[in-house]
């Protein structure tokens, strides 16, 4: 039984660990672009989008459609970058277990 004792000390050691890595990744961001960094975004690690920024040359009100897929797809990959990240975080704290319930 006391290897029990021990499993389930490690287990809410990691979940404490799991919780401060979650608060430190709303504070972290990533950035992604796209149109050769026509249309740039900032995303933290809560996957939301932080900051949008987009140089008025792309602005173009007969292509509103291109200017549409750009900041899509910068949103995109910057979502994906966020969650590269805190994948890459989580495996650090679970030695890369996939453990069930982590949302990650």
């Amino acid at each position: 039984m006391q290897n029990i004792g021990n499993i389930m000390k490690q287990a809410k050691k990691m979940q404490e660990k799991i919780g401060q890595m979650q608060q430190e990744l709303e504070t972290r961001t990533v950035e992604a672009q796209a149109g050769g960094g026509m249309v740039r975004v900032l995303v933290n690690g809560k996957f939301e989008l932080v900051s949008l920024s987009i140089e008025k040359e792309v602005v173009n009100p007969e292509d509103i459609d291109m200017l549409q897929d750009l900041i899509a797809a910068a949103v995109n990959e910057g979502i994906r970058k966020a969650q590269e990240m805190a994948s890459a975080e989580m495996a650090k704290i679970t030695g890369g277990l996939g453990i069930p319930g982590l949302g990650m």
